[in-house]
């Protein structure tokens, strides 16, 4: 599949906070469903490797496999790579914005509790000492766009599912671009 294929436009759309996605909603494309492929590291199986050009977050499987899903990633100019550890998981976590992205979206409240219509979406878990999480949405249409402040977004059902399998401590791989 080509990168043209996966990914989709970067979209305009701003945070919605208290939207609350219906079930058809997060009904992805084929390409952005969770699904087993196959996938050549040299990582740890449960390594998180995150390819944001692609628009997909890999868990690393024995035997040249990976669980892969679709994500939405950051905007232009919140793009970043690196190699983190997830240091703190939360269930339905509270959104405060960052005073930066008060500054950039001053419409946005200063604090939301966790819940359906929170942008934080169903979980969250935190990479390293920074701002950065991959987190639910409450906005599963931007699955396959890069659209956030640097997080990784996935849809309710897939960001519960990584929750569940994920343990604080594991490995996060964040690249740009494809190896060769």
């Amino acid at each position: 599949m080509s990168l043209a294929f996966a990914q989709r436009e970067d979209m305009s759309i701003g945070d919605q906070p208290g939207l609350i996605p219906n079930p058809a909603d997060e009904e992805l494309p084929l390409q952005f469903r969770r699904q087993i492929v196959l996938y050549r590291s040299t990582e740890a199986p449960g390594t998180i490797i995150v390819h944001t050009a692609e628009r997909f977050l890999y868990v690393v499987q024995p035997n040249g496999r990976a669980l892969r899903y679709g994500i939405g990633v950051g905007r232009e100019g919140f793009q970043w790579q690196g190699l983190l550890r997830i240091t703190r998981k939360q269930e339905w976590p509270d959104w405060t914005p960052p005073p930066e992205m008060i500054e950039r979206q001053p419409y946005l409240p200063r604090f939301m509790a966790g819940g359906p219509g929170n942008p934080m979406g169903a979980r969250a878990l935190y990479l390293g000492e920074t701002v950065y999480r991959i987190h639910g949405t409450n906005q599963p249409k931007t699955i396959g766009s890069a659209v956030s402040s640097g997080c990784f977004r996935l849809v309710n059902g897939d960001v519960i599912d990584l929750f569940d399998r994920i343990p604080v401590g594991t490995k996060v791989i964040v690249r740009q671009k494809p190896e060769l």
